[in-house]
């Protein structure tokens, strides 16, 4: 036995919910901002990598024990590579990792040899 009475229900997509393009184009910038979170991290750790070395060779030359042994001309050119290095790194903002490994591949080419 029905009551005779017609109800209709219509339903609709009302929520706040994303369309497939929406996402595909979420999906994008997300591999975007990827690249550039690797890039930057790149750039990071190149310019620590020089930071590093730098310190820890000014430390190694004004430590008595190995900075006595050198010669004072040897001394010197380390020390103003380094000096160097570190007023180029202050007075900068995030250059290319390239820049930082090449810079650290010059100090490299005058500390390794001396000590």
């Amino acid at each position: 036995m029905t009551t005779g009475v017609k109800r209709n229900i219509t339903i609709t997509n009302d929520k706040a919910r994303l369309s497939s393009e929406e996402i595909n184009i979420m999906v994008q910038d997300a591999e975007t901002y990827k690249a550039e979170d690797d890039e930057h991290r790149k750039k990071v750790k190149a310019k620590d990598a020089l930071e590093n070395y730098s310190y820890n060779m000014r430390n190694a030359i004004n430590n008595e024990k190995i900075g006595a042994k050198l010669a004072p001309k040897r001394k010197k050119k380390i020390k103003d590579a380094i000096e160097q290095v570190i007023e180029w790194l202050d007075g900068l903002q995030l250059v290319d990792s390239e820049e930082y490994e090449g810079k650290l591949k010059k100090l490299e080419s005058i500390c390794n040899p001396i000590i």
